[in-house]
């Protein structure tokens, strides 16, 4: 950790992250016209965000913020990428690390790791199907699309919300927080594919006012003292590749989970590489 990162970190341990976010969370539902124009054009500003690709280029059709921030895109801009054992990008964004979880242990940054079974809420049998499989962590600024979509075709069997902090989740933040994305507050959604079974954990983050599943809606707020979880036994959801699954209001982390010799990521899947929902970032073993 240098001294910019360390900076940039040591005060975020005393913030009151929930209570900034449910403040963040009113400004950005907030429907006044002139307030949400505002912070739309300043965003799309300062991080360039490329409204040509979606579906509504005009800021002033959106109702919030937030709408205009969990936008949708036009269709087809993010093919899907169609070979049968592909595996595609739930996400556009940049990936943060992707490798090999070994001995139970996922790679954060810069000497920092965490367990797949603190991170799937400290349920060792949860997290025992993907001992020594595959994972990715793919990081999106403010300026990307920000709904999750399916990297394979799954049926829905858990969904487990995570009570924790809400540190940022950017570069100086990943580098320098010990265990950060098992200590933030998170909602992980274990599905059933033809590669096994797949964990996507959407990690919340400072100034994230929710987290959403297509099938349940909003997940997050509230936040919780303890794990929550829901088992889908009879008629359990089932998600097409690609198709949208969440998504953040306002910017995160999404991770990706699969078991041992279940899927292989491709040779340029790799740490800071810039990716787009839909990509081929892997293939089923």
């Amino acid at each position: 950790m240098n001294l910019k990162e360390a900076l940039t970190t040591l005060p975020q341990y005393i913030l009151p992250h929930h209570a900034l976010s449910k403040l963040m969370r009113f400004f950005t539902h907030c429907e006044n016209k002139a307030l949400k124009n505002l912070l739309i054009q300043q965003i799309i500003k300062h991080y360039g965000v490329n409204m040509t690709e979606a579906a509504e280029p005009d800021i002033n059709t959106y109702a919030s913020f937030n709408h205009f921030f969990t936008r949708a895109l036009k269709p087809g801009i993010r093919p899907i990428a169609s070979a049968a054992k592909a595996v595609v990008c739930p996400a556009d964004g940049a990936v943060s690390q992707a490798g090999i979880i070994t001995e139970g242990t996922i790679f954060q940054a810069k000497g920092k790791s965490f367990t797949a079974t603190e991170l799937l809420g400290g349920d060792a049998h949860r997290a025992e199907a993907f001992n020594n499989g595959a994972y990715a962590t793919i990081y999106l600024s403010p300026k990307d699309y920000h709904r999750l979509h399916m990297p394979l075709t799954g049926t829905l069997k858990e969904m487990v919300h995570i009570p924790g902090r809400l540190f940022s989740v950017n570069t100086a933040t990943t580098n320098s927080v010990p265990g950060l994305f098992a200590r933030n507050e998170r909602v992980a959604c274990i599905f059933e594919t033809e590669a096994g079974p797949m964990a996507l954990i959407l990690v919340g983050a400072i100034f994230v006012s929710s987290i959403e599943t297509v099938w349940q809606g909003v997940v997050t707020p509230p936040s919780i003292a303890t794990v929550r979880n829901w088992l889908y036994e009879n008629n359990a959801p089932v998600l097409q590749k690609g198709e949208e699954m969440g998504r953040f209001n306002m910017g995160s982390t999404i991770i990706v989970l699969f078991g041992n010799n279940a899927v292989r990521w491709v040779a340029d899947f790799k740490a800071e590489k810039t990716v787009i929902l839909g990509e081929m970032i892997g293939e089923r073993v």
